[in-house]
């Protein structure tokens, strides 16, 4: 679909034609809950807060969902902390918006070059000084942290590291029918200009599904009767 018929799909799924009971929402509105429903979509998939299971690519259809906004194997050079120099800084794409996965390359003078798997952390854990935990050239572990500087990852004395290969998902443009709205323009939230027209960039086969979560975000921001009709629509999906 593109933006005009998510609008019109939005519309017909609120039930909103041809009814004076509630009142029609305008056209950056229904772009913002499009918009919001395409961000909690995506959170859904990649990373939910309360699955058992977290990650990114659990089934074939989440693959697909997501693969236009998927960078893969992303080359970044890091550098070392003048501090702690058993430490390096890799900072993240300007389009980074969710972290999928990573592989480290660590170099060893003696025996060359390797791939290993990194493996985020949280802060408190003692992985730095654990022998069971801590980063190894050996079985190609290399641990890693999020901080305000990007991605820092751990090493010992018997290897540095030449880069990491970040896959991730990517931001997307806001999606947008400006040229519906007055004067074919308006002023967004953040305070940019949006002329003409966005489509979703996701996947066409997501594009229902994201207009159903829009319908759920704005029944309820509306105290509409049939929310939970709704929300239970959107689990059965």
């Amino acid at each position: 679909m593109n933006i005009q018929e998510m609008h019109y799909d939005f519309k017909i799924k609120l039930n909103k034609l041809d009814s004076e009971q509630y009142r029609n929402l305008l056209v950056p509105e229904i772009d913002w809950l499009l918009n919001s429903a395409t961000e909690l979509f995506i959170k859904m998939i990649n990373n939910p807060r309360y699955n058992p299971i977290p990650g990114f690519e659990k089934t074939r259809r989440d693959t697909e969902d997501l693969k236009n906004i998927v960078v893969n194997s992303f080359e970044i050079i890091g550098e070392r902390d003048e501090n702690l120099i058993q430490q390096y800084i890799f900072t993240l794409p300007e389009d980074y918006l969710y972290y999928v996965s990573a592989k480290v390359q660590m170099d060893n003078p003696n025996c060359g070059l390797r791939i290993a798997n990194l493996k985020i952390r949280q802060h408190e854990d003692e992985f730095i000084f654990s022998i069971f935990d801590k980063s190894s050239y050996e079985w190609k572990i290399v641990n890693g942290v999020f901080d305000e500087n990007g991605i820092r990852c751990f090493v010992d004395d018997s290897f540095h590291l030449r880069a990491l290969l970040l896959t991730y998902i990517r931001q997307y443009p806001y999606m947008h029918n400006a040229n519906a709205f007055y004067n074919n323009t308006y002023t967004d939230l953040q305070g940019n200009i949006l002329t003409g027209t966005q489509d979703c960039i996701l996947s066409e086969h997501t594009h229902s599904e994201i207009v159903d979560i829009a319908v759920l975000l704005a029944t309820e921001s509306l105290q509409l009767p049939d929310y939970n009709i709704k929300l239970n629509k959107l689990k059965l999906t």
